[in-house]
């Protein structure tokens, strides 16, 4: 009877053993993170032999559509699913993402450890830790100084303020025949985000409120329409075809962006063009990220725990982190990570400068904005406003009563 049990005990572990091995994480995201998780999943299958990972990897707005579709309807979620920060807020509010900060997670525990503002960001109260942060963008000048040399414009005219960045701009199209910047609206995305403190958001108050009628918007427009008479802007949208090739044929001089723009360049956006960029603070002195990836739970997840692992896998493991940086340019939010010597290293693709020194100090000292569920919708709306000024010579003030008034019949829907 003993052997009897015996046998029966082996069977019955053997089973549950093998019913263990057959879990599969699925792990929604957009690029680049997949390069990333793929790059950690040797490590990942060394520590979790028994938790197989489904990856998935759909375009940014595909994704995010995707998700918003899955949390709506219950049905086709993920396990982890990854989100930009633009839209913690929407995604939080609808109430579908586990509260971290809760047990069995208990994340408030790793707060310390993580770049404060990105951090900051992921806690959507009444909806508690909404997810945990992956990377960080650090707003960078990245400029050509082969072609700012040509026209004897150095780094600090560029940096010292949004008037002296315009004039920079005059210089070189005079001199060169280069664009300054692609798009005028880069500087209308930037001065939005200049002079907010600790808490403040970008296009609403603490209590709601549209800020788009302000001095900053008003600042804003003015300085984008100044870029567009002046002639230093290229007028292609971020992102085209038109954008990419401009890069391929040396038109265009700086762009601010997000310090994994650097990837960009050395991969596919201006690979010919190694050792003429740089990197620089913003103009004006301007601390801010582009954007930040994040990881999140959905409350109607199957394997929640598993879940868990894997989200502290990505974002508390510094040799992950360290992994990401290297391979994607991800600036990494875990503050160890940061301070490995790799920052240190020169970077071949920016002359041998040592960028990613620069990138830490942005990060540390940019301010935690309050982001807003409707952000999105703001953003898109000012858009279109400041093409109807920069395009159609709208009157600034019209533009920008037009675009509260928009903004508050959509959010009030």
């Amino acid at each position: 009877m003993k052997r009897l049990q015996s046998g029966l005990l082996c069977i019955l572990l053997s089973i549950l053993t093998a019913a263990h091995a057959q879990i599969t994480l699925e792990v929604s995201v957009f690029p680049e993170l997949d390069r990333s998780v793929k790059a950690a999943l040797p490590l990942w299958a060394s520590l979790h032999p028994d938790i197989a990972i489904n990856l998935l990897a759909l375009y940014h707005a595909d994704h995010h559509t995707a998700m918003t579709t899955a949390l709506a309807t219950g049905s086709n979620l993920p396990d982890v699913m990854a989100l930009d920060v633009d839209f913690i807020g929407r995604f939080a509010d609808s109430g579908g993402l586990e509260d971290l900060s809760l047990a069995p997670y208990n994340a408030m525990q790793y707060r310390e450890q993580f770049t404060g503002y990105s951090f900051t960001q992921a806690i959507r109260p009444p909806h508690g830790l909404a997810a945990l942060p992956l990377d960080l963008g650090p707003g960078t000048l990245f400029y050509r100084k082969d072609l700012m040399d040509r026209a004897h414009v150095d780094e600090a005219e560029l940096t010292k303020s949004w008037d002296s960045y315009i004039q920079a701009g005059r210089k070189l199209k005079a001199a060169t025949g280069v664009y300054l910047i692609a798009n005028a609206l880069e500087i209308e995305s930037n001065v939005i985000r200049s002079g907010l403190n600790e808490g403040d958001g970008i296009y609403f108050d603490r209590n709601g409120a549209t800020l788009v009628t302000t001095a900053r918007f008003q600042k804003a427009f003015e300085l984008a329409k100044t870029a567009r008479l002046a002639g230093i802007d290229a007028n292609v949208p971020e992102w085209s075809s038109e954008w990419s090739e401009a890069f391929k044929r040396n038109q265009i001089g700086s762009q601010m962006m997000g310090s994994w723009l650097a990837g960009h360049l050395q991969t596919w956006l201006a690979p010919e063009s190694a050792g003429l960029w740089r990197a620089a603070m913003l103009p004006g002195g301007l601390y801010s990220s582009y954007g930040g990836a994040f990881y999140a739970i959905p409350k109607k997840a199957r394997h929640r725990l598993e879940a868990w692992e894997f989200i502290k896998f990505m974002t508390l493991n510094k040799a992950v982190q360290i992994g990401s940086f290297r391979s994607i340019d991800a600036f990494p939010s875990l503050i160890s990570a940061q301070d490995d010597p790799f920052s240190d290293q020169p970077i071949a693709y920016l002359g041998g400068q040592k960028a990613r020194l620069l990138w830490r100090n942005i990060a540390r000292r940019a301010p935690a904005i309050t982001v807003n569920r409707f952000d999105k919708v703001a953003e898109e709306v000012v858009n279109v406003e400041l093409d109807n000024v920069l395009l159609l010579d709208k009157d600034i003030n019209t533009a920008l009563a037009d675009a509260k008034n928009m903004i508050e019949r959509r959010v009030n829907r």
